[in-house]
C-alpha cells in the first residue's frame, strides 16, 4: 500500500528518512492550536453560562440574555484579525530568528492570548485574548508548513504538510468533545475549561521544538553551510561527509545562488521577480482565498447556532459528528496526495463540494416548508461536503503554498498568501451572520447562502486547472526549473527535471541542453572560460580545426544557436 500511495522511499536515496518524517509529524501537531481554538468558540457561543456572563443586556426572542449579532461576529472574527497580523509578521521573524525559534515565539504569544481568555469576565478582555491567540496561530500557520517543506524528503513532503491539516481537524474534534462534556456545567467553568485546555499542547509543542534542528535550507540562506550540513545529517541520518549528503547540500546552495542571481529578495520581488514569481504568488493567494470561500468555516464557526435555527435536533451532537467526519476524511488525502498529485485531488474535491452545496441550496429553497426533510438533507450533504473538503482543499492548499516559492522569498510569499487566507477568514467570520440572520439590516439568506459557496467551489476547480502546477515527486529546487520551462499549468504533469543547479553555477550549462534563460538570437564568436561557455555560429568556410572540443560537441548536438552564457 505504501508503494501504491507514493510513500515508498526511492531505492537510490541514501540514509534514512525516519528522522525527518518524525520531526515533520511532530511539528504538524501545531495545527491542533488553530483547530481547537476555532472549534471551541463554535460551541462556547451556544452555552447558556457564556451568554449570561458576557451579555451586555441584549435579550433574544425568548427574553433570555444573549449577545447581539454584531458582538457574536466580532467575538469570532477577532481571532482572524489576529491571524492576519501574525501571518504578515511571520516572514520577517522567520527570516531573522529562523523557522524553529519563530514557531516557539509564536506559541508564546498564543499562550498569552489563552491566559487572557481564561481570566476574562467581560467582552473587552476576551476579545484581547482572542486577538493575541490569533497572532500566534497566524504566525504558526505560515511557519509550520514552511518548516516542514524545507526539511522533508521530496517523496513524502506533501503527506507531511497534509498532516498539518489533519492536526487542525483533530483540534476541531477535540474542542467539540470538550464542549459536549462541559456545556451543561453551571457557571464560568463551562467555558473556562475549554479555553484553558488550549495551554496543554501549546506547552508540549514548544518544549519539543527546543530540541529539534533548524531547517538546512534556512541555514544555507543565512550562509551557515556547516550548520546546514549538521542539520541535514540529523534529518537524513548520514555522516556529514557522506557523498549523498554533500551532493544534496551543494544542490540546495547552488539553487539559492541561482535564485539570487535572478534578482533580490524584497517584497517587491515577490510580485515582480523571476522566475515567474508573480504567477506563483497569485496561485498561492488564489488557493488560500478560494479555500475560505468553499464555505467550510461557515460550518466550523457557526454550525451549532445555524443548526439550532434550521430546526435540527441535538445540534451539539451533529457538530460533533461533522468534526469526526472531518478528521477521518483527511486520511484519504494523506494517502493519495502523492500518487494522484495536487491538481487532480483539488479538482475532484471542487466538483464534489460544489455538488453538495448546490443540492443543499436547491432543496432548501424548493422545499422550505418541509423543515424535517430539509434538516435531514442538510445533515447528509454537509457530511459529504466535509468529506470532500477534508480530503482535498483542506490539506492540499497548504501543501501547494508551501512548495511553489523559491527559497529567497519563500517566507515572504507564504506569509502573504497565508495572510490572504486569514483576511477572507475574517470577512467570512464577521459577515456571515449578516448574510444568514433575519431582521432589519440583514440579508436573510438562510440556507440560500449555499448557492454562494457552491459557485465559489466551481470557480475553485477552474482556477486549479488554469493556475496550479503539479509539484509532487520533485524537489523544491526542481520546482524552480519547472516554472521556467513549463508555461501552462495543465502541461506540468509531464514535467521531467533535468537541470543540475551545481552545473549551471559552476559550468554555465546543464547536460540537458535546455538553458535557464530564454533562447536568444545566434551569436558569433566563441568564448570559453571556467564559468561560462558561449557557442559559435559557424560559417561555411570555418574549419573544424578552429573549433574547441566544447564547440564541436554542441554543434553535433544541434545546439549551436543556443546561448549558454549565465
Amino acid at each position: 500500500m505504501a508503494i501504491a500511495m507514493g510513500w515508498q522511499k526511492p531505492d537510490n536515496v541514501a540514509g534514512s528518512s525516519a528522522p525527518a518524517v518524525m520531526v515533520g509529524l511532530f511539528v504538524a501537531t501545531g495545527g491542533v492550536l488553530f483547530g481547537y481554538d476555532t472549534g471551541t468558540i463554535n460551541g462556547i457561543l451556544a452555552m447558556r453560562s457564556f451568554r449570561d456572563q458576557f451579555s451586555t443586556g441584549y435579550r433574544d426572542d425568548k427574553g433570555l440574555l444573549d449577545l447581539r449579532p454584531d458582538q457574536i461576529s466580532i467575538t469570532v472574527a477577532i481571532l482572524s484579525a489576529g491571524t492576519f497580523t501574525g501571518a504578515l509578521l511571520a516572514a520577517p521573524f522567520g527570516d531573522w530568528l529562523g523557522r524553529r525559534l519563530s514557531i516557539i515565539a509564536s506559541i508564546g504569544v498564543f499562550i498569552l492570548g489563552v491566559l487572557f481568555q481564561v481570566t476574562a469576565d467581560a467582552l473587552p478582555l476576551l476579545l484581547a485574548g482572542r486577538y493575541f491567540a490569533g497572532v500566534g496561530v497566524g504566525a504558526v500557520s505560515v511557519l509550520i508548513p514552511l518548516y516542514q517543506s524545507e526539511m522533508a524528503p521530496k517523496w513524502i513532503r506533501g503527506t507531511l504538510v497534509c498532516a498539518y491539516q489533519f492536526s487542525i481537524t483533530f483540534g476541531l474534534l477535540a474542542a467539540s468533545v470538550v464542549n459536549q462534556l462541559t456545556y451543561q456545567l453551571e457557571g464560568a467553568s463551562a467555558y473556562q475549561i475549554p479555553f484553558g485546555l488550549q495551554l496543554t499542547w501549546a506547552v508540549v509543542l514548544s518544549l519539543g521544538l527546543l530540541i529539534l534542528p533548524e531547517t538546512p535550507r534556512y541555514l544555507i540562506k543565512r550562509g551557515d553551510k556547516h550548520a546546514a550540513g549538521l542539520a541535514l545529517s540529523r534529518l537524513r541520518r548520514l555522516d556529514i561527509t557522506h557523498p549523498a549528503l554533500v551532493e544534496e547540500l551543494a544542490e540546495i546552495e547552488a539553487n539559492h545562488e541561482y535564485e539570487l542571481a535572478l534578482g533580490p529578495a524584497t517584497y517587491r520581488d515577490v510580485f515582480t521577480g523571476s522566475p515567474h514569481l508573480c504567477r506563483r504568488i497569485l496561485t498561492g493567494c488564489g488557493l488560500q482565498i478560494l479555500q475560505q470561500l468553499t464555505g467550510i468555516n461557515f460550518i466550523m464557526y457557526y454550525g451549532t447556532t445555524f443548526f439550532l435555527g434550521a430546526g435540527v435536533n441535538n445540534p451539539f451532537i451533529i457538530s460533533l459528528v461533522l468534526n469526526v467526519i472531518n478528521v477521518v476524511s483527511t486520511v484519504p488525502g494523506l494517502f493519495v496526495v502523492e500518487s494522484w498529485g495536487r491538481r487532480k485531488l483539488l479538482i475532484v474535491g471542487s466538483i464534489g463540494m460544489a455538488i453538495c452545496q448546490l443540492v443543499i441550496a436547491i432543496f432548501s429553497t424548493v422545499a422550505y416548508d418541509m423543515k424535517g426533510l430539509v434538516a435531514k438533507l442538510l445533515i447528509v450533504f454537509l457530511s459529504f461536503f466535509v468529506f470532500f473538503y477534508a480530503a482535498s482543499w483542506g490539506p492540499v492548499a497548504w501543501v501547494v503554498t508551501s512548495e511553489i516559492y523559491p527559497l529567497k522569498v519563500r517566507a515572504k510569499s507564504m506569509s502573504i498568501s497565508t495572510a490572504s487566507n486569514w483576511l477572507l477568514n475574517f470577512g467570512i467570520a464577521y459577515g456571515t451572520p449578516f448574510l444568514v440572520e433575519e431582521g432589519s439590516g440583514y440579508a436573510s439568506l438562510g440556507a440560500k447562502v449555499f448557492f454562494l459557496w457552491g459557485a465559489f467551489c466551481i470557480l475553485g476547480g477552474v482556477f486549479v486547472y488554469c493556475m496550479v502546477f503539479e509539484t509532487s515527486k520533485i524537489s523544491l529546487e526542481q520546482i524552480d526549473e519547472m516554472y521556467e520551462r513549463v508555461h501552462l499549468a495543465w502541461k506540468s504533469k509531464g514535467f521531467e527535471p533535468s537541470w543540475s543547479f551545481q552545473q549551471l553555477r559552476d559550468e554555465g550549462f546543464a547536460d540537458s541542453g535546455i538553458p535557464p534563460t530564454e533562447l536568444e538570437p545566434p551569436r558569433t564568436g566563441s568564448i570559453v572560460t571556467d564559468t561560462s561557455i558561449q557557442t559559435t555560429q559557424t560559417t561555411g568556410n570555418h574549419t573544424e580545426n578552429s573549433e574547441s572540443d566544447e564547440d564541436k560537441a554542441i554543434r553535433e548536438l544541434g545546439l549551436s544557436n543556443v546561448d549558454f552564457s549565465y
